[in-house]
């Protein structure tokens, strides 16, 4: 686990663009098991490539076109529980900090492993978020 005064800017920088943290298992069912519209869920971490390439990645998909209908967010490392619960519903896919998963009616349809973040500008990381959306959103 993290101290709250460390991860606190790294969690904010999802939050203050509109990202709701799932920090308990119930949480993530209940964002997840959605049976309409679509969710775009990200892992956040404290590793250099969360705050280079995923998260400036997933805040510039957003600033036009098509985007999901919810934004959420967990942390891996800090709420442990809500994340094991979120990387559930990631199956087959194997854990992975930071990843980015979108859902649409309740089904995974597009997964970003950090393989696929790590060392990638986060303009690659947002164009293959905006296919994903015009795709399912």
């Amino acid at each position: 686990m993290y101290p709250a005064e460390l991860v606190a800017p790294m969690k904010e920088d999802l939050v203050s663009e509109g990202f709701t943290e799932l920090r308990s298992p119930e949480e993530v069912d209940t964002a997840l098991n959605a049976k309409e519209g679509t969710t775009l869920v990200v892992v956040n971490s404290v590793c250099g490539c969360a705050a280079g390439a995923a998260r400036p990645g997933v805040k510039l998909s957003l600033q036009a076109g098509k985007k999901p209908s919810k934004l959420t967010t967990v942390f891996a490392g800090v709420d442990a529980d809500a994340t094991n619960r979120a990387r559930q519903y990631f199956l087959p896919y194997p854990p992975s900090s930071p990843s980015i998963a979108l859902f649409k009616d309740g089904k995974l349809v597009h997964f970003i492993e950090r393989h696929h973040i790590e060392g990638r500008p986060a303009e690659m990381i947002a164009e293959n978020l905006k296919m994903a959306y015009e795709e399912y959103c």
